[in-house]
């Protein structure tokens, strides 16, 4: 379902496969278990083409809100451009703005640059 790495300070959270209604809220608490046990560390989520549409948009946006509340940089990775669209859509205004990548290297790099500005 996922797996995850620190990349440059970087914790990296790649989605594999859409966990579907069932697997919503399991993934959801992995990832926010991740979350809380690197903070401060930013996080970037991956999806990857499997994951990028129906269920882990919700999750991502749910962490966003997590990670906005503890103030922890967050940007995801897609190439899925609609799902990129769909995810800009969607995003809370509020807190720690989202931001979404159509690389993953180009979305690690970004991150661990900002975060150490």
């Amino acid at each position: 379902m996922m797996s995850h790495s620190l990349e440059h300070g970087v914790l990296v959270i790649t989605v594999h496969d859409d966990p579907g209604r069932c697997g919503k809220a399991l993934l959801l608490t992995r990832i926010s278990d991740l979350v809380y046990a690197h903070r401060p560390a930013p996080v970037v989520i991956v999806l990857e083409a499997p994951a990028a549409a129906g269920a882990a948009l919700g999750v991502v946006l749910r962490v966003h809100r997590l990670c906005s509340r503890l103030r922890i940089l967050m940007s995801v990775a897609t190439g899925s451009a609609p799902a990129r669209r769909a995810l800009e859509a969607r995003a809370e205004g509020s807190g720690v703005r989202l931001v979404i990548h159509a690389r993953t290297d180009t979305a690690i790099t970004s991150t661990a640059f900002a975060a150490a500005a």
